[in-house]
């Protein structure tokens, strides 16, 4: 049992989050600073909100962290409640590139990833480090440092491909010890255990993309149904909010606002897609016969569903008057603003 599911698992599992933190931390190391700005001028309304947004979290590869910071800034007075709608709605979609490029099944190319970028970050690292002085102002030098974490990025990218092979082995020894059994027998009364499953999984470890990785990866060695899988789909999206209302603790009311509504979003879309699960179904195979590209589609159909539902709300004139003050201006020196 061991070796066949406990060790799999769960070195399958660290692997997988040590790859999404690399990722994570050298995408917003190389473009954070730079995006975070581009998500403040860019929330006049919450259709750019929402664009701008889906663009950050797609790049940044974490809606949790976008969630975050952006309850970050409404604390520190630089965006009020009205204009951070749009960005949690764009964090859900763009959130939904990991799994979609997850469903890619290019695991195999896992090991060339990994050696490649370590070769190309080793290389980006010592022509740093043997650069004279009077060149670092170099066209050429100045694309060091986005190398290092670009490959760096690659990098965590791979670990997440290799974590997937690990833990879609562990399906067929779960199918011999009953539990997928019992899992589908209590299915067959309610998909309901489904996504409670989902919720609480990813409401452990704090990382929606793991869960649905997980999951793609047991329907697609058929060792779940995909409408088991959607369900834990919709969970996963609901289990995603604990963070943001962590994080919410001790925030403003305009802070506690941004997390309640991230919650209330995910948890009124499950809600409402619960129901159409088999049209979900129908949609994702229509869209591909590949299993674990279905259960990624699912995740993609679900959150911009959910997004452009929920964004004519956001133009209500409610919204300007909830939530705290009107964001405060950054002073910039004159000889700062070039």
């Amino acid at each position: 049992m061991f070796h066949e599911i406990v060790f799999p698992a769960t070195f399958g599992f660290a692997l997988f989050m040590l790859g999404m933190k690399i990722m994570e931390a050298s995408l917003q190391a190389w473009a954070g600073p730079r995006l975070i700005k581009l998500l403040q001028a860019s929330t006049r309304t919450p259709w750019t909100g929402l664009l701008s947004s889906t663009f950050v979290t797609a790049v940044l590869q974490s809606s949790t962290a976008i969630t975050v910071m952006t309850i970050g800034l409404v604390n520190a007075g630089l965006l009020s409640y009205g204009r951070t709608l749009g960005i949690i709605l764009g964090g859900n979609i763009g959130t939904c590139l990991t799994t979609e490029l997850i469903a890619l099944n290019i695991s195999r190319l896992g090991i060339p990833l990994l050696i490649g970028s370590l070769i190309v970050w080793a290389a980006a690292v010592i022509s740093e480090e043997a650069l004279p002085r009077q060149r670092t102002d170099a066209p050429w030098a100045q694309l060091l440092k986005p190398l290092q974490f670009g490959s760096l990025a690659v990098f965590g990218f791979s670990l997440i491909m290799i974590a997937i092979k690990w833990m879609q082995s562990i399906g067929p020894a779960l199918d011999q010890r009953g539990v997928i059994a019992w899992l589908l027998e209590h299915a067959d009364d309610s998909l309901l255990w489904g996504a409670i499953a989902g919720g609480l999984l990813t409401a452990l470890i704090h990382s929606s993309a793991a869960v649905i990785a997980m999951t793609m990866g047991l329907v697609a060695t058929g060792t779940l149904p995909i409408e088991f899988g959607i369900a834990m789909v919709l969970g996963s999206n609901v289990g995603t909010c604990i963070t943001p209302l962590i994080a919410a603790i001790g925030s403003s009311r305009s802070g506690r606002f941004v997390a309640w509504s991230h919650v209330i979003l995910n948890v009124l879309g499950a809600f409402l897609f619960m129901p159409l699960i088999p049209w979900l179904e129908a949609a994702a195979v229509w869209m591909s016969s590949n299993p674990a590209s279905q259960i990624a589609h699912t995740q993609t159909i679900f959150n911009v569903a959910c997004s452009l539902l929920a964004l004519p709300f956001c133009y209500l004139p409610v919204w300007s008057r909830w939530g705290g003050p009107t964001p405060r201006r950054l002073n910039i020196p004159p000889h700062r603003q070039q």
